[in-house]
């Protein structure tokens, strides 16, 4: 019986041990992931897209206030209408979440001398905002992402991708996701991860159907389907390796 429970008692220490060491290792990752000033510098082709289209990086606590308002404004001009009653509320934590130090940026600028017939994103089309920060280019849209951890795997969590009518249905939402999805493989992520309004059925299509998302197991739907059906979002997800497909995107079966 004692050496029972002398090897039991180990056991438990080792597990802790492991647990401990686990935790570490991701923080580890995280924190190495955040501490990249510019993660577009990796990778040079995704700089450009087609002409006179260009990325640059931004940190949330770094914006201008230029660009603070531009956000705030392609902000509630895409999403109102899909938060319906709840965008008054969602708005002030956008605002915060906005400005936040672990948030990351990547800005999608047009070049002034695009504004010609040859220009992919401005053909006879009138532009909302003007994005003018101050230079000779114009914001049409931005991600928000940030490294964070879901059930002890690391991810990018994408908290928004932004684009102006002018540059939607481009191709430019794909490119995007393709380049944050890099990032995640770079930075030695699990997964990618977001959410997407059930009334946005554009949005929802456009990551199932066209990237191929699926439906976490961390989403409201899967874990409880009754409070699912009370929830106006759905948690997404793209995983890339085992132990994330199992924990994000593979429901566990019941013992029994």
């Amino acid at each position: 019986m004692e050496t029972k429970r002398f090897s039991t008692s180990k056991e438990k220490r080792i597990r802790r041990k492991e647990v401990l060491e686990k935790k570490k290792a991701i923080d580890e990752i995280i924190k190495k992931a955040s501490s990249v000033k510019d993660h577009l510098l990796s990778f040079p082709p995704f700089c450009q897209y087609e002409r006179n289209v260009y990325l640059e990086s931004g940190i949330g606590d770094q914006l201008a206030s230029p660009i603070k308002k531009y956000i705030q404004n392609l902000l509630k001009a895409n999403m109102e209408g899909p938060y319906g009653s709840e965008w008054q509320m969602e708005e002030k934590v956008k605002r915060r979440e906005m400005i936040s130090p672990e948030a990351r940026y990547i800005f999608v600028r047009q070049s002034t001398n695009a504004a010609s017939d040859e220009n992919p994103l401005a053909k006879n089309e009138e532009r909302l905002y003007t994005g003018q920060t101050g230079d000779q280019n114009h914001l049409v849209g931005f991600v928000h992402y940030r490294f964070i951890v879901e059930e002890d795997i690391p991810v990018v969590y994408v908290y928004e991708l932004q684009l102006e009518a002018c540059a939607q249905r481009k191709g430019l939402g794909k490119f995007l996701m393709q380049l944050i999805e890099l990032i995640a493989h770079k930075n030695r992520m699990g997964a990618v991860m977001l959410t997407v309004q059930k009334a946005n059925v554009l949005a929802m299509n456009f990551y199932t159907t066209k990237l191929r998302y699926t439906i976490s197991t961390i989403s409201p739907s899967r874990v409880d389907p009754l409070i699912g059906a009370e929830k106006s979002y759905e948690i997404l997800c793209k995983t890339f390796d085992s132990e994330a497909k199992a924990k994000l995107e593979e429901m566990q079966q019941d013992d029994g």
